[in-house]
């Protein structure tokens, strides 16, 4: 049976959207076909879609047409209950929303958005189709411009209206609230529901509740005369600039909002200096009133500045300019990852979800899907948190990876670098990240630099290490992270953005050494597809292996992929199936698979075998019929790193698929490698199966 559940609320700005991100992303965790449908639209989808679906479609890749989320729009739905035609209305949707439900596992239900004229109505229905669509709730309440008694008895008036229709409520989620209100109204709350109601208390943040210089733009109109790369830039504050330039300085605050006529160069040129400057904070954006633009001059100085915030010309008075912008209402757009993101953990870290997701009863799909597995992964990394060491922080990509961790609370971070250098980089890129919560070190300046310098001396002076060339080497910041992870100063280290694979794993291979029993260092890459995640090895470190490297190799994948969640059948690939294929690289592979079989009877292991017959079912079962592994094989082993890395890589291109890693195995303590042509979704995820490696150690 379909599962679904509804998502109510009974005024406009609610927050719900935190509701319908958190509970896609853990649903797509657990299942692969989550569907989404909001009942009624505000607008005609021909002239103008709904921004929330389109957001949660976009962000999550949903397999659903727009055309299929919902029934009706507010005018006609008016137009039907001043019609007095609520049935037909009701039969509409009920319709509509079972031609989608068959196709899914699971799909929540949005309720109105009680904008504009007709409100009164809306709870009233959105009750009746919560009842009629057969789903639970999770009612969401705002506490904006409230106080404690008149939340508490918004949310009892919403439950008990859904109670006596028999609707059952899951969960109360009441959001944005002051932080001097949440325990009262925790406390409060707690004591009038029923002990197994969920209740999530939401204090309001100014990274949720306020817009951002392009939403701003937007509302405004006018014209945007410079910094369109910034329109991202979070509005926190505002202020006018009226006075003398050395007082108007004393009001910057973090991501202001500076309002002035056009005439006001001083002003203008006086916020883009402050905004380069490390004593003062960040500049979001300048709006320019009454019509007014820069002078030539200044123009020609802003023109030649290198970094340049949002600068809008508006008609309107600067009195008339700021009214509008107080008056900007945020929402969640596609576009804006930044804030999905922050969405999606404040979801997770108010709302109790393993509560919820019991009481929600969801499937188990069969399998792990590219999301489940990307969700399973954060979650294990959040089980033991561990301290990871990146050496690259002069990369600005490390420190974009950096900022997304941290918010995410999933790992302890060490950064090695310059302080002061780091910390002007953050403020360049505009990036969410409290340098308080994360270690900066520069490693000739460390504490621990002299003990590292002695210890890999004593570990290298029978390979002709002098200490001064030990001195030489703990200034190399591969050197310096391999040895924190020594140490245990650090549980894992991720480089190789900037510095190449030699240089990143050389350390390790000096002194991390490798596990007992383990005589080969490989890596794998897990191969996020369209419809499942396989393991690929060892696409990275060994050129041409051995056959009994080779099977070393496919053990320690195989372990590798039991460890994420992924059940191997072992694929020894070659140009041949079975026995039908003879030279010396296909013998390789064929003694390689024999060596597994005896080592590891336990493991489903088939070689030699082509490439389509390990994946392709049909394939599988024409040329291999009896074998295990043959159209369903999760774990594929390359007979040398030219085919695997090519592979591989032809594979992410062609298909899109997400390739997470390189992973290295058979290391004492977990160090990987990235690709000098990574991405910052490629520094995140390894960081996070590097932390999730090191709760093995």
């Amino acid at each position: 049976m379909t599962k679904n559940i509804f998502i109510a609320t009974a005024e406009p700005y609610s927050g719900k959207s935190i509701v319908a991100l958190g509970l896609v992303n853990m649903l797509l965790g657990k299942t692969r076909k989550v569907g989404y449908f909001k009942p009624i639209v505000n607008y005609d989808p021909k002239e103008k879609k709904d921004v929330h679906i389109q957001t949660i479609i976009e962000h999550f890749g949903l397999q659903v047409n727009y055309e299929d989320t919902f029934a009706l729009t507010r005018q006609e739905a008016m137009r039907q209950i001043e019609s007095e035609s609520e049935g037909q209305m009701m039969e509409a949707i009920i319709t509509k929303f079972k031609r989608l439900e068959e196709n899914y596992d699971f799909t929540i239900v949005e309720g109105s958005d009680f904008l504009g004229e007709g409100a009164a109505f809306e709870f009233d229905a959105n009750v009746s189709i919560a009842k009629n669509l057969g789903a639970p709730a999770i009612i969401v309440v705002s506490a904006e411009e409230k106080t404690t008694a008149q939340v508490v008895n918004s949310v009892m008036a919403m439950l008990r209206n859904f109670e006596a229709r028999e609707v059952q409520v899951l969960a109360i989620v009441v959001n944005k609230v002051k932080q001097e209100q949440t325990g009262d109204v925790t406390e409060l709350l707690s004591a009038q529901l029923q002990k197994d109601m969920i209740l999530a208390v939401i204090p309001e943040d100014k990274g949720l509740l306020n817009p951002t210089m392009k939403e701003i733009h937007e509302n405004l109109g006018g014209k945007l005369l410079f910094g369109e790369e910034f329109l991202s830039n979070q509005v926190d504050n505002f202020v006018t600039g009226a006075m003398n330039l050395p007082n108007f300085l004393n009001h910057i605050k973090e991501n202001v909002l500076i309002v002035t006529p056009g005439d006001r160069g001083d002003i203008i040129i006086g916020s883009l200096q402050a905004n380069i400057s490390t004593s003062y904070p960040k500049v979001a954006g300048i709006v320019l009133s009454a019509g007014s633009v820069p002078e030539e001059p200044i123009n020609r100085l802003i023109e030649g500045s290198q970094t340049v915030v949002p600068i809008i010309s508006v008609e309107t008075g600067t009195f008339q300019t700021i009214t509008q912008i107080a008056s900007i209402k945020s929402r969640i757009t596609t576009d804006n990852v930044k804030k999905i993101q922050l969405a999606i953990d404040t979801f997770d870290k108010f709302i109790d979800v393993p509560a919820l997701d019991q009481k929600i009863a969801s499937f188990e799909s069969e399998g792990i899907t590219p999301h489940m597995f990307q969700y399973q992964l954060g979650k294990w990394a959040k089980r033991e948190i561990k301290n990871i060491v990146l050496p690259e922080g002069d990369d600005d990509r490390v420190l974009k990876a950096a900022a997304r961790l941290i918010s995410q609370e999933i790992v302890k971070l060490t950064i090695l670098g310059e302080p002061a250098a780091i910390a002007a980089s953050v403020k360049r890129l505009g990036l969410d990240l409290d340098l308080s919560k994360v270690t900066i070190i520069n490693p000739a300046e460390s504490e621990y630099y002299e003990d590292y310098v002695e210890t890999l001396y004593e570990l290298r002076k029978t390979k002709n290490v002098t200490l001064e060339m030990a001195r030489d080497l703990m200034t190399d910041v591969s050197y310096f992270g391999t040895m924190m992870v020594y140490k245990g100063h650090a549980d894992g280290m991720v480089s190789g953005a900037v510095h190449t694979t030699q240089h990143t794993i050389r350390p390790a291979l000096q002194f991390v050494k490798t596990k007992p029993g383990i005589s080969v260092v490989s890596s794998v890459f897990f191969m996020c597809l369209p419809d499942r995640v396989s393991v690929f090895g060892d696409c990275a470190v060994n050129p041409n292996p051995t056959a009994e490297q080779l099977a070393e190799i496919a053990i320690s994948s195989a372990e590798s992929s039991i460890r994420f969640g992924i059940e191997p059948r072992i694929a020894m690939l070659s140009y041949s199936s079975g026995t039908s294929g003879e030279g010396a690289d296909v013998d390789k592979v064929r003694k390689a698979t024999e060596i597994v079989k005896t080592k590891r009877p336990d493991l489903k292991v088939e070689g030699p075998i082509q490439y389509d017959a390990a994946v392709d079912p049909v394939v599988g079962k024409q040329k291999m019929p009896n074998s295990e592994v043959a159209g369903q094989a999760s774990v594929l082993i390359f007979p040398d790193l030219n085919t695997g890395n090519n592979t591989y890589k032809a594979v992410q291109r062609e298909t899109g698929a997400l390739a997470i890693g390189p992973m290295l195995q058979g290391l004492n303590k977990p160090v990987n490698d990235l690709s000098r042509g990574c991405t910052v979704d490629d520094i995140f995820n390894t960081v996070i199966i590097t932390a999730i490696q090191s709760q093995n150690n």
